[in-house]
């Protein structure tokens, strides 16, 4: 009797032990889930996750590869992981892609999911073999299933997924083609060589000849006119040589209604992306205002959205001679757009700005790149003005943005320009790239 006893304490000491074992976590996934299925892949594989809505095209991808994406100054491909298993896509009402960074063999990948979910902490003995039961994709790319709180996770084994060799006919031989973006290789005429060295030749002449400085900000757009660029021309012809090239080369990036009022569609979609603010007073910075046309464009805009708040606009430029004459500029009413006509007033010398619009606007002769004591500001206005500052005082100035704005304090850049999407939350819709600062 004293033996069975002994045994059962035993069993029951075996059964304590072998329920701690699985209950501890030894392996932490991130969760997602494509076509209403959850899913797993390894946190170990996972650099970060991401929102975004502006994918740069690769010309003979395959249909899964959505195409590039300018991760603070890095190109990443970007696989649409629904396509590349032959999913249904969920409709998205604003554009933006939720994304998972993916780090596989030193090299950096996003991939395109329904949802991101959640961290959830399991034991490998959990883990199950994986069967074709379990999911709607190859059997190949999935590592195992596993049950946490009632839900059954796929588990993805996604440095097979990346690591896929695809055979490319229509040669004479029979093509492989390495990596993540599965190019079938072009017919010769169609074949251009796009290389790294060639585009920093084009930095280095945007810099030299035009004080554009590439970075993070701008260099999706860099690439992209490089592409369309360099079609036709001989390898050996790609730099810029002179100011013309360089003025030819950058002249499809200026903001719409640069120099000029904002047209009344720009101005209407500036006016949509604006939210509803619940401070009394708004406060601005327009970085760059030049002769005041896009102060006072924006004047007219924020007084329009925003008809019982306090409007003040510190415009700063370094062009001494357009800011002393900004204030005092008339015009004839065909110069300017609808949206302005009710801020008018008709004086001997044409139309000139209301004192509701012009008592809002303090233009000031100002370099960016010094001190700059302001409020605390409910929006930067910066269109195309990052991209001439120096790189190394690129962050500077952004950083000096995000210390006065508020919380959820907006900027609006270039038409092709972008901030990071870790510090900023894009509200960006085409032609308008607006950024919220994230709390």
């Amino acid at each position: 009797m004293a033996a069975v006893v002994k045994d059962l304490v035993q069993l029951n000491a075996d059964l304590q032990e072998q329920k701690e074992r699985l209950d501890t976590v030894d392996f932490k996934m991130i969760t997602f889930s494509l076509a209403g299925k959850a899913y797993g892949v390894d946190i170990m594989n996972v650099k970060e996750i991401a929102k975004a809505d502006k994918f740069t095209f690769v010309p003979n991808a395959a249909s899964f590869v959505r195409g590039v994406y300018n991760l603070r100054g890095d190109i990443i491909p970007i696989i649409d992981l629904r396509q590349f298993f032959h999913l249904p896509q969920e409709k998205k009402t604003d554009g933006q892609e939720n994304m998972l960074i993916l780090r596989i063999n030193e090299q950096v990948y996003g991939t395109i999911v329904d949802k991101i979910d959640k961290v959830v902490g399991i034991n490998h003995e959990n883990i199950q073999p994986p069967h074709p039961i379990f999911g709607d994709i190859n059997i190949k790319f999935i590592s195992g299933v596993v049950e946490k709180e009632g839900e059954l996770y796929i588990i993805l084994e996604v440095i097979r997924i990346f690591s896929q060799k695809e055979k490319a006919e229509g040669s004479e031989r029979i093509q492989v083609t390495e990596g993540p973006y599965f190019v079938k290789p072009a017919p010769a005429s169609e074949q251009q060589t796009v290389t790294d060295t060639a585009i920093g030749f084009i930095k280095e002449g945007l810099l030299a000849l035009k004080r554009f400085a590439t970075s993070y900000i701008n260099e999706v757009w860099v690439r992209k006119r490089f592409s369309e660029w360099s079609i036709g021309r001989d390898k050996d012809d790609l730099q810029l040589k002179t100011a013309p090239d360089a003025t030819e080369f950058l002249s499809s990036f200026a903001s719409p209604c640069t120099g000029t009022f904002w047209s009344n569609d720009y101005a209407q979609a500036v006016k949509n992306l604006l939210p509803k603010l619940e401070t009394n007073t708004i406060n601005v910075w327009n970085i760059g205002c030049g002769k005041g046309y896009e102060s006072f464009s924006f004047a007219c805009i924020l007084r329009a959205k925003y008809p019982d708040k306090q409007i003040k606009i510190w415009a700063n430029d370094h062009d001494v001679m357009a800011i002393s004459q900004a204030p005092n500029m008339t015009y004839e009413m065909e110069e300017l757009p609808d949206y302005c006509h009710d801020f008018l007033v008709k004086g001997k010398g044409g139309y000139s700005f209301s004192p509701a619009i012009k008592d809002a606007i303090i233009f000031e002769y100002h370099d960016v790149l010094n001190e700059n004591p302001l409020p605390a500001l409910d929006i930067v206005l910066a269109r195309d003005v990052l991209s001439y500052i120096p790189e190394q005082d690129q962050n500077k100035v952004i950083e000096d943005m995000k210390e006065k704005l508020k919380p959820h304090g907006l900027v609006i850049l270039g038409t092709n320009e972008e901030l990071s999407e870790n510090d900023w939350g894009s509200m960006s819709k085409e032609p308008v790239s607006m950024y919220a600062r994230n709390t």
